[in-house]
């Protein structure tokens, strides 16, 4: 029997074959266009290939030279764009389309960016006052995602399990979805069997999700499972072959005393993260810049391609990022002067204070290096076990 996921992949695809001719022609109406690129785009996002959102990219554009500016047309482009932190091009999108920007869509990706570029406070006024006038599923999880970093864990778990009641029958994806992000909470917090629950749900929610099976994966190398987790990962790259997951497979490899394999993994991760980058790319700026940092540990290339993400996006995450990169260069000042910019955000994350621990302790006994390991312990006791960067 098909997989949930298989059904409605199918589904799209027929949808594709059935519209292409028509929306492809000369004389094509700007509805059967829109629906036509609308169904790639949702193509590439169910299945997390970047080729097939490239696919996507290059029809939004094309209806968009055929038709003009239509807003269905650029809120698609906007939010392709956003996938692919382009986002001084969401911005223009957003000014772009006669009317987009005032939108409820619009207001909603005006949020991200603030959220993204660091403008938190504005981010969670904006995600609240949209609540306020319509209560999504999805916004009701946006800003849950932003109190779980902001340490309001409980605030976090309620809002999550308000865009539960907030779905129908119908949108079992979406509800797989948040259970991942609930179980992605209790992961970061060191509760396995808990985040183990939440996947286990969401995978009879709608099952044979490659993103259901990548979060087992990641949980499977936390609890040490290592060869289950390597099974499950070569599983989820046979059908997404993306290199973060490679670069994951390559960190479990490398746990288990497994050079060679290691090393083949991280270097097919490196040349297609480098293939990105070369192309015009900057969606992973980050994980270049968290490769080099704890693979290679090569401070150099780490600051290089961090603070090419902090001019994109200078939000705690690319702060952070750039100030690890600084301590692997041995810059240890900048460092913590990086770091504390990090941390004004109010971010609460037990990688983070690991990660701020051992920067102090690098510039001197002060006993603050102690505390953030204690502070880390406290979010997460099981913060030294593999995990992901997501």
């Amino acid at each position: 029997m098909n997989s949930d996921f298989d059904v409605e992949l199918g589904r799209i695809d027929q949808d594709i074959r059935e519209l292409e001719p028509e929306a492809l022609s000369n004389h094509a109406d700007s509805q059967t266009t829109t629906r036509f690129v609308y169904r790639l785009y949702q193509r590439g996002s169910l299945s997390g290939s970047f080729a097939d959102l490239e696919v996507a990219d290059t029809a939004i554009n094309s209806a968009i030279r055929k038709l003009g500016p239509l807003a269905d047309l650029y809120f698609l482009k906007a939010n392709l764009d956003f996938k692919f932190h382009r986002l001084a091009d969401v911005r223009r999108d957003l000014e772009t389309a006669p009317g987009l920007r005032a939108s409820f869509q619009g207001r909603v990706l005006e949020a991200d960016l603030d959220f993204q570029e660091g403008r938190y406070h504005d981010a969670r006024r904006s995600y609240e006052s949209l609540i306020a006038d319509n209560r999504t599923w999805d916004n009701l999880a946006r800003l849950a995602y932003l109190k779980s970093k902001m340490g309001d864990e409980a605030a976090a778990e309620q809002l999550y399990a308000e865009a539960e009641d907030e779905l129908t029958a119908k949108e079992m994806r979406s509800y797989t979805w948040v259970e991942l992000q609930r179980g992605v909470l209790d992961l970061t917090h060191g509760r396995y069997e808990n985040a183990r629950a939440h996947y286990e749900r969401a995978d009879q929610a709608y099952s044979g999700y490659w993103l259901v099976e990548e979060h087992v994966a990641e949980l499977l190398g936390a609890l040490g499972e290592f060869e289950k987790a390597v099974e499950l990962y070569e599983k989820v790259i046979a059908r997404v072959p993306r290199p973060e997951f490679q670069q994951a497979l390559g960190e479990i490899y490398s746990l288990m005393g497994k050079p060679e394999q290691a090393q083949r993994c991280h270097k097919e991760a490196l040349a297609a993260y480098l293939e990105s980058a070369r192309r015009g790319g900057v969606h992973y700026y980050h994980h270049l810049a968290d490769f080099f940092a704890d693979v290679r540990e090569d401070g150099a290339e780490t600051v290089k391609w961090a603070r090419k993400d902090v001019e994109l996006r200078a939000n705690f995450s690319t702060q952070a990022a750039l100030a690890w990169g600084l301590y692997r260069s041995g810059q240890f000042s900048e460092a913590l002067d990086t770091m504390n910019r990090a941390l004004s955000s109010g971010v609460r994350d037990a990688r983070l204070f690991f990660q701020t621990a051992m920067i102090h302790l690098s510039t001197g006994g002060n006993g603050e290096g102690n505390l953030y390991l204690q502070m880390a312990a406290e979010i997460n006791p099981h913060y030294r076990d593999f995990h992901v960067h997501r």
